[in-house]
């Protein structure tokens, strides 16, 4: 299983203060250096954490792959055609959210979706599409072109703990159901190392985003070791399938 660390909220500290550091570019260099497998960022529309120049510099810099997560817009698909990452993951973006607060519709723009993935295959780019653990949308996803998915955990990461199991099973659920379609699946929002061994467990998941609790965890550990405890955890939950 792979762990794709999300450096957003180190240029979150980074703009609290409007200085220079710390920096995205060193943290996604450490990143890689300890144990990413590759590199997640989202430029957001208002440009809250990660600026364009940071997406063009940790390009440049680091070896593992980029996943550029972006909202479907024209401004943005032009940005992603002039960075060229190895990977981007079309999300829902709102102003207002504090953060990505549930899936893609892809259900119900399909004519929209299915531009933004062609045009980004065109250029070879690799597109993923975070989506709610939904038949329906998967099935969606699948027939604008998508060949990898993103299952969002939020809600599973949410919930009380008497629901949680309840919200795993829908997760697994959908995973099996996009693996049958030949789909690459991917999961991320909300894991952190007390609730990530579950999802780790669903052997159709071959990658995680984890961004938040990852630079929660380095503000005490640092982020070598946050890195190497999250992916001790993916590994032991995997050893027990």
């Amino acid at each position: 299983m792979l762990l794709g660390v999300n450096i957003d909220h180190v240029a979150t500290l980074r703009n609290a203060r409007g200085t220079t550091y710390p920096s995205p570019i060193e943290a996604a260099l450490l990143a890689e250096t300890h144990g990413a497998d590759l590199i997640t960022l989202h430029l957001r529309e208002d440009r809250r954490h990660i600026k364009d120049a940071d997406v063009f510099a940790i390009k440049n810099a680091i070896k593992t792959r980029m996943n550029l997560e972006m909202a479907m817009t024209e401004e943005m698909l032009a940005n992603a055609i002039k960075v060229l990452p190895a990977d981007v993951c079309l999300v829902p973006e709102k102003r207002e959210e504090i953060t990505t607060e549930g899936g893609l519709d892809v259900l119900n723009q399909q004519d929209k979706v299915a531009h933004y993935v062609e045009t980004l295959h065109h250029a070879g780019v690799r597109v993923s599409l975070f989506i709610a653990a939904d038949v329906q949308q998967i099935q969606a996803a699948y027939d604008v072109g998508a060949r990898v998915i993103e299952l969002h955990t939020g809600t599973y990461a949410d919930a009380p703990i008497h629901h949680q199991n309840q919200e795993w099973q829908r997760i697994r659920a959908a995973a099996e159901f996009a693996h049958k379609l030949g789909m690459t699946v991917n999961a991320g929002h909300g894991l952190t190392i007390q609730n990530v061994a579950p999802i780790a467990q669903i052997p159709q998941i071959v990658e995680l985003n984890i961004g938040h609790s990852l630079i929660a965890q380095a503000v005490f550990l640092g982020l070598p070791e946050a890195i190497r405890q999250m992916k001790e955890a993916m590994y032991r939950a995997r050893s027990l399938m």
